[in-house]
């Protein structure tokens, strides 16, 4: 049985689960991802709803980790407010959140990229240094995120072979084969997962919030870095960087993540995948990065 989740639907649930917000509108979110389908709920909650089995398990790890969390982290990560069961056909649970205001990270919405780097930074580095035992160790919940990024040794092979005369494929392979050169050999640590532009919210030309925590795990945070070449330009690169040490392997690690997904993306693994546009400018900073660090 295949269930149409619209807002009709959800306003069922939610009425049906929590009838003290059964007056509220509900309405789709304009950008609402693409592994869950968001909705507002009135003016300040938002309904969120896993799109298939894959992303299910991410709900209860949510639920149970991001209240632990919120209170050690330098801006705000959104906050459960209710857990929503399977119904009508629908076979997962959800989640309502408290809604939390701001645009998605572009280039055009930061006031000063340099700034927006280092304050990524100073909460990666918070994340990372938070108790990590018991936290959720990396697995299918999270797409293997938090493990060496060998772990998608075959799916890089094969993009790289179908991008052979479209890319420098030499160059590409160097900079896999350093990042699988290289293991986190410190204990694990807590890492986002998912640390894109649409994951990070602006307001006032700032970072005022860090969303979609469905991927995350304790383990090698090398995977949280590559922002580094998807949103940052050179100048911004190199104040993250600054702002992060890390050691080298795990910088060469983070670019065999990016390149992964890079390299996916222009070989038309991912489908329609909305960062495919920028994939070529994505790769081409990685390999100049290489050049450079590597």
């Amino acid at each position: 049985m295949k269930v149409k989740i619209d807002a009709a639907f959800v306003g069922r649930l939610v009425a049906a689960q929590f009838p003290q917000w059964a007056h509220l509108e509900v309405r789709p979110v304009e950008f609402g991802g693409v592994n869950n389908r968001s909705f507002h709920l009135g003016d300040d909650m938002s309904v969120r709803m896993p799109r298939a089995w894959s992303y299910a398990a991410q709900v209860d790890k949510e639920q149970a980790w991001l209240p632990r969390l919120a209170p050690q982290l330098p801006l705000p990560i959104p906050e459960p407010l209710g857990l929503g069961q399977p119904a009508e056909g629908y076979p997962w649970r959800w989640s309502i959140y408290r809604w939390i205001d701001g645009e998605t990270a572009a280039r055009d919405r930061i006031a000063d990229l340099p700034a927006f780097a280092r304050d990524l930074a100073a909460f990666l580095k918070a994340l990372q240094g938070l108790a990590a035992a018991g936290g959720p160790p990396p697995g299918p919940h999270n797409f293997l995120r938090g493990l060496s990024p060998a772990v998608y040794e075959a799916q890089t092979q094969e993009a790289l072979a179908d991008l052979e005369g479209e890319i420098d494929t030499a160059l590409a392979r160097e900079v896999w084969a350093a990042a699988l050169a290289s293991e986190w050999r410190g204990p694990p640590v807590w890492s986002h997962g998912d640390v894109a532009a649409g994951n990070l919210l602006v307001k006032d030309g700032k970072l005022s919030a860090v969303i979609d925590w469905g991927i995350m795990s304790v383990g090698d945070p090398a995977c949280d870095l590559t922002i580094a070449w998807t949103l940052f330009d050179a100048d911004s690169r190199a104040a993250f960087r600054e702002a992060l040490p890390l050691d080298p392997g795990t910088w060469a690690r983070a670019r065999g993540w990016a390149l992964w997904k890079a390299l996916i993306l222009l070989a038309g693994q991912s489908g329609n995948h909305p960062d495919a546009a920028n994939a070529p400018q994505v790769l081409q900073a990685i390999l100049d990065d290489h050049r450079e660090f590597g």
